[in-house]
């Protein structure tokens, strides 16, 4: 597993909490650190020497939307060097929204948050592991 911490943007603190019980389920010993918007979770980013290993973050946010903050990642060269997976993992899933993802910037997946516990866990299993064996140009 790589060491870096897990990033997690979500408003909802039900959802974060459920985020953060499965992640421990999963036996992922890697740091959670939780932002409720996407400034919070900026200034973070700018200034950690750490290299996160995956950010997970909703669509829907207050003040900036999740897509407007992965556009705002991507014209900064810093972090963009970092190569930060970035996963949206979100209830707000719509064909426009998945659009914009993948047209216009670089997302690394686009998952619907479901309601039952058994299926995120699966479903962040699944990033994790995925996650853990890729190879991009921070982890060679």
């Amino acid at each position: 597993m790589k060491s870096g911490p897990i990033i997690i943007i979500e408003d909802d603190a039900d959802d974060k909490a459920i985020m953060e019980d499965i992640i421990r389920d999963l036996n992922v010993r890697n740091q959670l650190i939780w932002f409720s918007n996407c400034d919070d979770a900026w200034q973070y980013l700018k200034v950690t020497t750490e290299q996160p290993f995956i950010i997970f973050s909703d669509v829907n946010m207050p003040r900036q939307s999740g897509i407007e903050f992965k556009k705002q990642i991507d014209t900064d060269e810093h972090l963009r060097k970092k190569s930060i997976p970035f996963i949206f993992y979100s209830t707000a899933v719509n064909q426009q929204a998945v659009n914009k993802a993948y047209t216009e910037m670089t997302v690394q997946g686009f998952f619907q948050k479901h309601s039952t516990y058994d299926t995120m866990k699966n479903d962040l299993k699944l990033i994790i592991d995925y996650w853990t064996v890729c190879r991009h140009p921070n982890t060679i």
